[in-house]
């Protein structure tokens, strides 16, 4: 196939266009206008939660959703090793500290067992992240945070419409968090999203993102606050996007099963988790190489570029970076999960054929490593 295949790449059509074009035209292309109200109530709605609030990006979702629970100084945050570095990032902006545990080998999401080993007494707060599109299992986690009186704060950054046992994500802990950047299963190219049903988060994180002032008096700023506002023009984009976000999810779900088909039988490898409570909505298509087959998973990745096909590495565990570096031997899950893994092509653009070829690649290869 004589063609380069993205691991990622945005869907826009002619409604993206039109009321992209709408909110340019009416001259409300900042912070107010009919888009920004719409997509927070649509998406309120598609979460079904009672409050939706824009954001500029995912990264301050987190660290507004922190600081509207009133985490900060000496507080203690637990979040997961593996997952975008700005989970524990944001615990750091607020003015607390992370507490980074290992993940479940079989979800690659937080491992409950391993919160209730990190809890102390400046615990305040879990960050579950719906790693790649799968749940993290929220049931035990709300147990936890319901004994010893934590807020979840749920990062939903790679999971739009993800649901745990028919619930939504994002509205399953105290407060959830959405990114919205251009790989995302929805896109408003940056942007993010804050959602909660407890009134009291809503209303101090819209304070907050909008330079903390006094909804009663105009240029009156009581504390300091943050310019966290999304545009109306993003918004537009949003607006249209969630209108296709049925057929989005639908392509996502019908991509994997052409990978899972086409890979079927060959040794060694596993596709993403799929657990029985889960609704996984496969934002990235993941690969595991299993230590037996002796493939050097960054070559393979170099070999599968030659060929045209772009992929990916799983995060690094949060622990191996140098500001939160730790003894690898404290979560060797995260450590061989990110060592193995492989995110391929996972755009909503991509035909059976694609799928089909690249699979034949990706078998091609396996058969000629030493472990083949």
């Amino acid at each position: 196939m004589n063609k380069f295949i993205p691991v990622s790449e945005p869907s826009i059509t002619e409604k993206e266009i039109e009321y992209v074009t709408a909110a340019v035209t009416s001259g409300w292309v900042s912070s107010l206008g009919e888009y920004i109200d719409r997509f927070e109530k649509e998406f309120a709605h598609f979460v079904n939660v009672s409050n939706a609030l824009t954001v500029s990006n995912g990264t301050v979702a987190l660290h507004l959703a922190l600081l509207a629970a009133r985490i900060g100084k000496d507080d203690e945050v637990i979040v997961p090793d593996l997952t975008f570095v700005a989970t524990a990032n944001t615990v750091i902006h607020a003015g607390a500290k992370p507490v980074i545990v290992d993940i479940d080998p079989e979800t690659w999401c937080i491992d409950p067992r391993q919160i209730e080993k990190a809890l102390t007494s400046k615990t305040k707060a879990i960050i579950p992240v719906h790693l790649y599109g799968h749940p993290a299992d929220m049931d035990p986690i709300m147990r936890i945070a319901e004994k010893h009186r934590l807020i979840v704060i749920e990062d939903c950054a790679e999971a739009h419409g993800a649901t745990y046992k028919g619930k939504r994500v994002g509205a399953i802990g105290h407060i959830g968090t959405f990114s919205f950047y251009g790989n995302k299963i929805i896109t408003t190219g940056e942007g993010g999203m804050l959602t909660t049903n407890d009134s009291r988060f809503y209303e101090r994180a819209k304070f907050l993102k909008d330079h903390a002032m006094s909804p009663d008096k105009r240029y009156w700023h009581p504390e300091v606050g943050y310019n966290y506002r999304m545009t109306n023009v993003q918004a537009a984009m949003g607006v249209a996007q969630l209108e296709r976000i049925e057929t989005l999810l639908a392509r996502k779900r019908e991509i994997f099963s052409w990978y899972r088909e086409s890979l079927a039988g060959v040794p060694g490898i596993k596709l993403n988790p799929q657990k029985e409570y889960a609704g996984n909505v496969y934002w990235m298509i993941c690969l595991l190489l299993d230590p037996s087959l002796k493939v050097n998973r960054d070559q393979f990745m170099k070999d599968l570029k030659s060929k045209g096909i772009d992929t990916r590495p799983f995060f690094y565990p949060m622990t191996q970076m140098p500001m939160y570096q730790q003894d690898p031997r404290k979560n060797p899950v995260s450590g061989d999960i990110s060592r193995q893994g492989i995110n391929l092509p996972s755009s909503v653009k991509l035909t059976f054929d694609e799928v089909t070829w690249i699979s034949e690649q990706i078998r091609g290869l396996l058969q000629t490593s030493p472990g083949g």
